[in-house]
């Protein structure tokens, strides 16, 4: 593993890896993405949240009141987990920084999440219960480094496998 500290190497190593068929098949899931960030205080949060993967960011959409954008400053890094719950596991973790806008109306990657999470149909039907000027937050994450898991070939460093 190439432990430069240069953020171009992270970056194209983390585009190379984003096209393994786990990482794949787990940003094309109806997973929750586990969003991890710093509080204020410095303490750690987790938050489960919808995403779409663009093929070049992951992108999440919370509410203007949401308790997160009080942590998430434009630049923060972030860490982002997406795992399966069946043997054997599977998981895409990804470290980045957040990038935030502030939109009205439904951000159109949430509409693409709530489609995907929901099927087409109730997908549409969430979305348009939202008013039209609804306010959104778009935050998305560039991934710089990117850590695979299937418990098949690739194991946590811990494992003596």
């Amino acid at each position: 593993m190439n432990m430069s500290s240069d953020p171009a190497v992270h970056s194209r190593r983390a585009r190379a890896d984003l096209d393994d068929p786990v990482a794949r098949e787990l940003l094309s899931s109806r997973i929750p993405a586990r969003l991890a960030y710093s509080w204020r205080d410095g303490s750690p949060r987790v938050v489960p949240i919808w995403f779409h993967w663009d093929g070049a960011e992951i992108v999440m959409a919370t509410p203007p009141g949401a308790p997160k954008l009080k942590a998430l400053d434009e630049g923060v890094p972030v860490a982002i987990t997406i795992d399966s719950e069946e043997w054997p596991y599977k998981v895409l973790s990804v470290r980045g920084r957040a990038h935030l806008s502030k939109v009205t109306g439904v951000c159109v990657e949430y509409a693409k999440a709530a489609e995907r999470y929901f099927g087409p149909e109730q997908g549409t039907a969430w979305v348009s219960r939202f008013p039209p000027e609804v306010e959104m937050w778009r935050i998305a994450v560039t991934p710089e480094q990117v850590r695979i898991l299937d418990f098949r070939t690739r194991f946590p460093s811990a494992m003596p496998i």
